[in-house]
């Protein structure tokens, strides 16, 4: 069989290769006519190589070797490609690259931990989506990055409009002007309608009179946000925050910003364009009838043995502190989350050095070896087997080796890899453990790291996976589906992303998978009955997706298309196909959604992916969205060594096309959290040897003094809110927390000379606790939030600020004018303030300077309640005592620190400390005039909204789960398996009418209502130990 003739192990490799190297060689100096399925390549070669000295014949070959064609083209005349040395970068370029190194912290550039050249590929190749990008920019709009929505004005916002008009003070030096404007006006008629007004002032306004509305711009006062484009003012977030909060529209008028301050640093690379990588069809490729001297490469699809690996053996630099271990070789083939095929060796004494020599073969041929399939290795070791026969292994090291790499080859030859340490338990990093399984990134601690050797059989050619193969004629089969069969069909589409298929659902759904095209609700659970391990199933589904309209012209369900963004689909036209529906998102919900789709590069199985495009180009079209995919990038750099090499390429790709404006800002934010960092750490060093607070505080001040005068840059965009420029620090004002990681309590002053506001930016500087959870938290609620706008419900959610800047660093918003429910308890009577009811109504009232003051703060107090109460019971948020719940004077109740998530609660002495479904005390009913099991107008309204709201959220089950599910495998503490989520199924009544529904969450308020006492006790106890350990409020 020629065939397999082409398939050898190590051995026939020697005596094939001069015969090799005639061939190659003749194939590729040939000056005559190709065959029809080749295409001629003379390559001129230099007479020296670089330095001056001669090409060696063992040169030459590897020349050849790097330049050899991989795909076959239609018949055409000999191409001539000059080959030169490869130029030197220049000094500019390289000081430029480690300028853009120290903003990632990561060197891009550092190849010393890869097996093959996927990264700096990746790199050259994303140049093509970035200056496509950059030639369609809008440079206006770039510069000014207005921040707008699509959707229509919540109802409750429309309330708050009289007769669709509202009034805007505009500011002009120390002038202003207000206006009556309507909601409906883009800016450019705001603009008008005020030089229209101001007519007759504008020399008392300062205005020149060669200068009219297109020489200026509107932006918000004490803010980088402008008020541009051709939207309508109510599409602009900041006038709807403003109208929800009641506030006065402030804008200054000013010159437009130069769009010559984005400029972007010219490159000289070398482009990788989008063919390249790219193989032919099958058909283009096989080696059926071919002429054997013209044969370059093989088609996959014509290897018909099974695919196998020689495990050679590991060794270790130092044995882990075990007992009598044996060890084994797991070896497994993994696409996305399905399993393939999987062996393993026998098992050896666990040495520091450990030989099988023995290969491997696997019930899979070579031809179904998908794209995207990896190789799983994982050494387990166990005790000598006991007398009963078993023995309970324990996974010690893993590592992952895509089979068919960024250029569409198989992989050949000997592999030297590093492995990962399956961290213990105790370890933070056990957290993350799920998607770092997925990594095919190999460990960079080569000095104290297991390493395993492999041999993958070698070709006389490279072997490639066909991009197609013509199709065969139409797909038999196709009969309408059954009657009787209908009703469990809808009922599969119906089960949310949680629910298990049997084996006979995904039989049914692959059977019938013209029918399931037709709806777009079924993809998911259709793509996941796909036998990924069969080529001519995964032929199937691919033509299937380009021949149906149904997906492309159904409307956007971001829960869907998320859905086939997660571990589960590793195909990359199954994820193209997600991607190109999120294409159609506004910026806000790209801004919402942000988190979830930077965790899903992780599921990616290359380098380079459709969504990693997609989150490239949406990063340089807006400023805000660069802004915080800079953050999110950098914070998952510095913590997640398995997909280092993976984000830094994607914010190299971004930080060469943002703009020097945008590169100076990064670069302030960078240097001011490295200045402040350095000052924690000698905080910290202080705080050992010094007990006292108050003299933490004065040396605190001591080093903030002198790292004003040198290093912190005189203004910075804030990391969490980049629409503030925070200036010099209020020394006086800044102090050292008393909990436990002593965080810095920062003021600021605001940098923007047109701000309106007295009062400083407070910042909380972490050292030591990962945000990540807080982060995921808060933008849920955020999620939440416009999911209840839809619905025209306003619950007052307070998501404050919150950013990991680093390695468990970040940043944390400081909200004016909140204080914590134990500090408010404390302040009056005590530790016993825990039971006195009336203490939070009378603290509200007498922040409040009128009754009519008072009674709206009642009302936002009832509906931030009703919104915090459902949010933290559906998310299962517990530990929640009185110093992690805020108000602030004006009424607003809000949740922080979100440690336990998704009912994993606290015990104390092992009883679990959560008593109640979620946080309704005596003194909250007390503020809505009801105690007891009396009730009351506010407390009625309390209930509607909390039913409302509940009830909101269940017709979104699938996309919680969904955004859930993505972060599993993400690094949270409390997310780490599917039963986490489960919780989420169960809060939220899945599977249960909307009558049903209604009572649970009106028996959860009974609950709450009956046991409050109980929480009384629990916060008693908090302020008893608060204070008598010092602890310090947040507020304070």
């Amino acid at each position: 069989n020629l065939k397999s003739n082409y398939l050898s192990d190590e051995e026939p490799r020697v005596l094939r290769e001069e015969n090799r190297r005639r061939r190659r060689k003749k194939a590729i100096t040939s000056s005559s006519s190709s065959s029809m399925d080749q295409i001629a390549v003379e390559f001129v070669l230099p007479t020296t190589a670089r330095g001056g000295n001669s090409l060696s014949d063992t040169g030459l070959h590897s020349l050849l070797e790097r330049y050899r064609p991989v795909t076959q083209s239609l018949k055409k005349d000999v191409g001539r490609i000059q080959m030169v040395p490869r130029p030197q970068p220049s000094d500019e370029s390289l000081q430029y690259q480690r300028y853009l190194n120290y903003l990632i912290g990561y060197d891009v550039t550092d190849v010393s931990n890869v097996h093959d050249d996927e990264l700096e590929f990746t790199r050259r190749k994303l140049l093509t989506p970035r200056r496509i990008e950059l030639s369609d920019r809008d440079p206006k709009l770039y510069s000014m990055d207005p921040w707008v929505t699509r959707k229509p004005l919540p109802e409750h916002l429309l309330s708050k409009v009289g007769n669709g008009n509202i009034l805007v003070v505009i500011h002009i030096g120390t002038a202003s002007q207000t206006i009556k404007v309507s909601i409906d006006d883009p800016p450019a008629q705001v603009l008008a309608s005020f030089f229209t007004k101001t007519a007759n002032k504008r020399a008392l306004l300062g205005i020149p009179e060669n200068m009219c509305e297109e020489d200026f711009v509107m932006r918000v006062c004490g803010r980088y946000e402008y008020l541009y484009g051709d939207k309508p003012l109510q599409n602009f977030n900041w006038i709807r925050q403003c109208l929800k909060n009641g506030e006065e529209i402030h804008l200054v008028l000013e010159s437009p910003p130069d769009p010559e301050l984005d400029l972007v640093q010219k490159e000289d690379w070398a482009q990788v364009d989008d063919c390249t990588g790219v193989a032919g069809t099958h058909e283009q490729l096989t080696i059926d009838e071919k002429d054997h001297e013209r044969v370059f490469t093989i088609s996959m699809w014509d290897c018909n043995r099974k695919f196998r690996v020689k495990v050679l053996g590991i060794d270790i630099p130092s044995l882990p502190k075990i007992p009598e271990f044996i060890v084994f070789i797991e070896a497994s083939i993994f696409h996305g989350q399905q399993l393939l095929a999987q062996e393993r060796t026998s098992s050896k004494s666990f040495n520091e050095e450990v030989l099988w020599n023995c290969w491997l073969e696997f019930n899979i041929k070579i031809k179904d070896l998908p794209k995207g399939a990896r190789l799983n290795l994982q050494a387990h070791v166990c005790l000598s087997v006991h007398l009963s026969g078993k023995t309970k292994s324990r996974l010690l090291y893993y590592v992952n080796l895509l089979l068919i790499d960024h250029r569409s080859l198989l992989r050949q030859g000997e592999f030297i890899l590093h492995m990962w340490k399956m961290p213990e338990k105790s370890e933070e990093s056990s957290s993350s453990i799920n998607a770092d399984k997925l990594t095919s990134a190999t460990n960079p601690d080569k000095a104290s790291t297991m390493a395993i050797a492999i041999l993958l059989d070698k070709y006389c050619y490279p072997v490639v996976l066909p991009k197609s193969r013509d199709a065969e004629g139409g797909e038999r089969g196709q009969r309408e589906m059954p009657n009787h069969l209908k009703k469990q069909f809808a009922a599969i589409v119906a089960t949310d992303p949680l629910h298990p298929l049997s084996p006979e659902d995904k039989e049914l759904l692959w059977h019938f998978r013209h029918e399931c095209m037709r709806d777009p609700r079924a993809y998911p659970k259709l793509l996941g009955s796909v036998r990924w391990g069969k080529q001519e199933d995964v032929l199937a589904t691919h033509r299937l997706l380009e021949r149906s309209s149904a997906w492309d012209s159904s409307g956007l369900d971001v829960g869907l298309a998320m859905q086939l963004l997660d571990c589960h689909y590793s195909d990359a036209q199954v994820r193209s196909m997600a991607v190109r529906k999120l294409e159609t998102l506004g910026d806000d919900d790209v801004l919402r959604y942000l988190l979830q789709l930077v965790q899903a590069v992780k599921f990616e199985p290359y380098h380079d992916s459709a969504l990693v495009r997609f989150l490239l180009k949406r990063a340089l079209r807006s400023k805000r969205i660069g802004h915080f995919l800079f953050w999110f990038l950098r914070s998952e750099i510095a913590q997640s060594m398995h997909y280092q090499q993976r984000y830094a390429v994607l914010l190299e790709a971004y930080l060469r096309g943002c703009g020097e404006d945008m590169l100076q800002d990064f670069r302030k934010q960078v240097s001011s959290r490295s200045c402040i960092l350095h000052k924690m750490v000698c905080v910290d060093s202080e705080s050992l040897r010094c007990k006292m607070l108050q003299s933490l505080v004065f040396q605190l001040r001591q080093k903030l003094e002198a790292l004003q005068l040198s290093g912190l840059p005189k203004s910075f965009r804030v990391p969490y809110d980049p629409g503030l420029r925070a200036g010099a620090l209020v020394i006086e004002q800044c102090k050292v927390m008393a909990s436990k990681k002593k965080p810095l309590w920062l003021q600021f002053k605001r940098a923007d000379p047109t701000t309106l506001s007295k009062d400083p930016i407070g910042i909380i500087f972490k050292d030591g606790d990962d945000l990540r959870q807080d982060m995921l938290i808060l933008q849920i609620l955020l999620i939440m939030e416009s999911i209840w706008e839809t619905e025209s419900l306003d619950l007052c959610l307070l998501p404050y600020g919150c950013i990991s800047t680093g390695n468990r660093i970040g940043m944390i918003e400081i909200v004016k004018d909140a204080t914590t429910i134990a500090n408010i308890q404390q302040s009056v009577v005590g530790s016993t303030g825990a039971f006195k009811d009336e203490i939070l109504y009378q603290w509200l009232r007498d922040k409040c300077v009128s009754e009519d003051k008072f009674q709206q703060a009642v009302e936002r107090f009832l509906y931030s309640c009703g919104g915090y109460c459902v949010a933290t019971y559906v998310l299962g948020i517990g530990d929640r005592h009185n110093d992690n719940i805020m108000i602030t004077e004006s009424g607003n109740l809000f949740h922080i620190d979100f440690g336990h998530i998704l009912g994993n609660y606290k015990s104390f002495m092992g009883i679990s400390k959560e008593w109640v479904p979620f946080v309704l005390t005596p003194d909250f009913l007390y503020v809505m005039g009801t105690s007891g099991k009396k009730s009351s107008p506010h407390f009625q309204k309390f209930q509607d909204v909390c039913v409302k709201a509940y009830l909101a959220l269940r017709h979104h089950t699938n996309l919680l789960i969904i955004l859930f599910s993505m972060m599993l495998m993400t690094g949270m503490p409390q997310l780490t398996s599917k039963e986490d989520i489960e919780y989420i199924r169960e809060a939220l009544t899945v599977g249960r009418s909307e009558d049903e529904a209604q009572r649970h969450l009106l028996d959860q308020i009974e609950i709450c209502r009956e046991k409050g006492w109980m929480v009384q006790i629990n916060w008693f106890v908090h302020l008893v130990l608060g204070i008598k350990q010092g602890v310090e409020k947040r507020s304070t």
